[in-house]
């Protein structure tokens, strides 16, 4: 697991170096400290809405949405991009490797949400901040990790490892899949997994106390359709099972599920514009 986050933390080190690297050109170069936001940028903004589980580890499920979110320098159409891409501002776009920071909005958990999670903590309303790095080693497949902490809702640090094959069967239409693997610190199974003495005595469930560990281990698949050379909509279908100190959690063994599905569809679109 150490090995995973740190080869993670290290993908995300060397965009980071690059960065600096292209920026000290660019300096050398007399751009100025600014230089480098000149030039032609875009803007992807869209929403997702999908049936998923009531809560981390619920075997019951509700329809929610989430915003899309993607800005970065214009360049070369980007390969493959998909609705897992957390909120993402890509820094680096060379084609086969794309790398910059990015983030996650968490909506929070009330005790009140479900009966499964009555007389346990709430999980606040926050996020996660963090960076990516996606690289292409063949034209039809994109290998993506991120590494993200919480701020607020936890004080964990997760990270996502995702694989896509892709391939176009139109010009407008896509279908890509692939597998998913997540692990996290104690920091993030603290906030939705685990059951203190307190939230025990509270809420009926077996007294537990997560470490760090993989989260899950999955596979997703989408069919995409560019409607227009500004709008992109689809659909997909995402299947997880939790792992270690997810899947031991008395939550997820008393009330839960290690099974866990979500299936939606979303639409985007993209503003250019120039800096």
């Amino acid at each position: 697991m150490k090995l995973f986050l740190n080869s993670l933390a290290g993908l995300v080190g060397l965009s980071a170096a690059v960065l600096a690297a292209d920026y000290a050109q660019a300096e050398g170069a007399g751009s100025g400290p600014l230089g480098w936001i000149k030039g032609d940028w875009y803007l992807t903004v869209g929403a997702s809405g999908f049936v998923a589980p009531d809560f981390d580890g619920a075997k019951s499920h509700v329809f929610t949405g989430i915003p899309m979110i993607s800005l970065g320098k214009a360049g070369p159409e980007a390969r493959f991009t998909s609705r897992n891409d957390n909120i993402s501002i890509s820094l680096m776009d060379t084609g086969p490797f794309r790398a910059g920071v990015n983030g996650k909005v968490i909506f929070g958990r009330d005790s009140d949400d479900a009966v499964a999670t009555e007389g346990l903590d709430d999980v606040r309303f926050g996020g996660e901040l963090g960076g990516f790095a996606e690289v292409y080693p063949t034209d039809w497949l994109r290998v993506r990790g991120e590494v993200r902490h919480g701020i607020r809702s936890h004080d964990g640090v997760v990270a996502e490892l995702k694989a896509d094959a892709f391939a176009d069967i139109t010009d407008a239409i896509r279908i890509s899949a692939g597998p998913r693997l997540s692990a996290a610190t104690s920091g993030y199974f603290d906030a939705y997994y685990g059951v203190d003495a307190e939230e025990a005595v509270n809420s009926g469930l077996s007294e537990y106390e997560p470490g760090s560990g993989l989260r899950s281990l999955g596979f997703g698949g989408a069919v995409t359709w560019k409607a227009t050379d500004k709008v992109t909509t689809g659909v997909f279908a995402e299947y997880w099972r939790l792992q270690g100190p997810a899947a031991d959690s008395s939550l997820v063994e008393e009330r839960g599920s290690r099974d866990q599905y979500t299936i939606g569809a979303w639409a985007t679109y993209r503003f250019d514009f120039s800096m």
